[in-house]
């Protein structure tokens, strides 16, 4: 009779300790999870990935540009509006010299009877044109706030680097433009 509660004893015992070791499994879980997303930015911004949206480095310092003027490219610019904006270029397409410091001029109108807030992020294609697509000015840089009705200009102001591969004769530049932290019931209607 004696081993009985001995037993019962060493049982919770146990339990107590596994109980212990889970919630600390957890909690390392949980701490994992948030520190997950600043460590992600750091390794995007240390390897160059996923930089989309980042001010390219180097192009103002740029004193000697060669201008390519025995060839030219066109560059195609296309949008998307995710949400309750409307945005277009206010050219379709351009064409110019590798080398050529050149601005395009953007639209957004928010239709709604709310502040907006919204985010730009630009793509390319072809794909291997990405790192000879050097913008100096972008409202793709910074988060935008439009008030109820606003429409606003921004500007691109880029330059095709000349070392751009002689096979690339076009380039499309695509934005999506989406609204952050839209109300919920705009979400759900969406």
């Amino acid at each position: 009779m004696s081993t009985q509660p001995q037993e019962t004893h060493i049982d919770r015992a146990f339990n107590r300790s596994m109980l212990l070791k889970l919630f600390v499994v957890a909690a390392l879980m949980f701490g994992f999870g948030f520190v997950l997303v600043p460590m992600y930015h750091v390794i995007c911004q240390i390897t160059g990935i996923n930089n989309l949206v980042q001010r390219d480095v180097g192009v103002r310092e740029a004193k000697n540009t060669q201008v390519d003027m025995a060839r030219t490219v066109s560059i195609e610019f296309d949008v998307n509006a995710r949400g309750p904006l409307e945005f277009r270029p206010e050219s379709s397409n351009l064409d110019i010299h590798p080398g050529e410091v050149m601005t395009v001029m953007y639209q957004v109108t928010n239709d709604q009877g709310r502040t907006v807030k919204a985010q730009a992020i630009p793509s390319y294609a072809p794909k291997q044109a990405t790192e000879y697509f050097k913008k100096i000015e972008c409202f793709c840089f910074t988060q935008q706030t439009l008030a109820p009705g606003e429409t606003r200009r921004m500007p691109v102001v880029f330059v095709v680097d000349p070392k751009l591969p002689k096979d690339v004769k076009t380039i499309t530049l695509s934005y999506t433009f989406f609204e952050l932290d839209a109300p919920k019931s705009v979400a759900k209607g969406s």
